[in-house]
């Protein structure tokens, strides 16, 4: 069947030309297939419904050329297109975004950006207050940015999950990383949650401010000056990213990679940062650019959404894990808590 797909793509590159600098995806049927030109990376995938799925066939097939090899791999993210044949699987899951714990730096009042520095011990304690908050809501995968605070927070978050799913790690970097983190237990595999790391959700980057001082940068540049570059939506700090920029990026993920999840089914956490989690929110309450520059984000804070029929409903923060409007919203929510009930009693 891998080959079949293969052959078939080759053929439609071979007639219509289809390859070129940027790479390219073809979707045929309900496998994948991504070529990349630099390096001539192939990767073919077949999932069932575009859904992940944690038990993937790998086909280890290589070949070597005079200059490159290629390895054929599984596609892990499906297409739209693909996930929304499966709507029908559930007509309503979970997004949940966090706003990563305090960081050390957020306690010395620097500008942080994409430097990567964990949290404090109050930021710690904000997100395990966020994994009691979000205990009862169900989660199948998780995306965080590829900085530590925000990995941190999402696994200290589900240190507090009533379920007790084990969150790990995918790595996908090289065909060693993915070998060596195979799990060879069917009944592990349905105990753990695959969490994605993504630099697409990363803070924006904030350029030269990245490691000042707030108060001192405003005391330099003059506070109106300061206060365009972190409020303005499309004016970048000196070398470094606007608003408009670190959304283009993170909503592109987003729908991209992880609303193809939702639209299989899978309930999702997203453990992120102030401006990429700012960004998707704008682009999930339909936000103007002058709407998005006063939303304000709490460290440590879930934010619950319900999608459903392909749309997105926001239902605020559960403020306890015992709050019975939330699981009130949602038929599927009150019987994924009872079930836990029934459970764990």
């Amino acid at each position: 069947m891998a080959a079949s797909a293969f052959h078939q793509a080759l053929g439609t590159l071979q007639s219509h030309g289809y390859l070129n600098n940027s790479g390219l995806r073809l979707e045929l049927g309900d496998n994948s297939l991504k070529l990349f030109s630099k390096g001539f990376k192939v990767e073919i995938g077949l999932s069932r419904k575009g859904c992940y799925l944690s038990d993937q066939r790998k086909f280890g097939v290589v070949q070597a050329s005079a200059s490159q090899t290629s390895v054929f791999e599984p596609v892990s993210s499906p297409s739209k297109n693909n996930a929304s044949s499966s709507q029908k699987k559930s007509n309503e899951v979970a997004l949940i975004l966090i706003r990563h714990g305090e960081s050390l730096w957020n306690e010395k009042n620097l500008f942080t950006g994409c430097v990567d520095v964990p949290l404090t011990k109050k930021g710690v304690e904000e997100a395990v207050e966020a994994g009691k908050r979000i205990s009862n809501i169900p989660v199948d995968m998780i995306y965080t940015s590829a900085l530590i605070r925000a990995q941190m927070t999402a696994m200290l978050a589900m240190t507090q999950h009533r379920r007790k799913k084990v969150p790990i790690f995918i790595h996908n970097e090289s065909e060693q990383a993915r070998v060596w983190s195979e799990i060879f237990s069917e009944d592990t595999k349905k105990q753990s949650i695959p969490v994605i790391a993504s630099w697409q959700l990363n803070e924006r980057m904030y350029g030269e401010l990245q490691g000042l001082n707030k108060q001192e940068t405003a005391d330099r540049y003059g506070k109106e000056q300061v206060h365009e570059w972190r409020r303005s939506y499309d004016i970048p700090p000196p070398n470094g990213e606007s608003l408009e920029m670190c959304a283009q990026r993170a909503v592109a993920y987003f729908t991209d990679q992880i609303e193809p999840q939702l639209l299989c089914g899978k309930n999702v956490m997203i453990a992120a940062h102030g401006n990429s989690l700012r960004s998707i929110i704008m682009y999930l309450d339909k936000l103007t650019s002058q709407e998005v520059i006063s939303l304000e984000l709490s460290t440590g804070i879930p934010m619950l959404y319900i999608f459903k029929e392909g749309k997105f409903i926001r239902r605020g923060s559960p403020v306890a894990p015992t709050e019975a409007g939330v699981y009130a919203y949602t038929r599927s929510l009150a019987q994924y808590r009872q079930k836990l009930d029934e459970m764990l009693h």
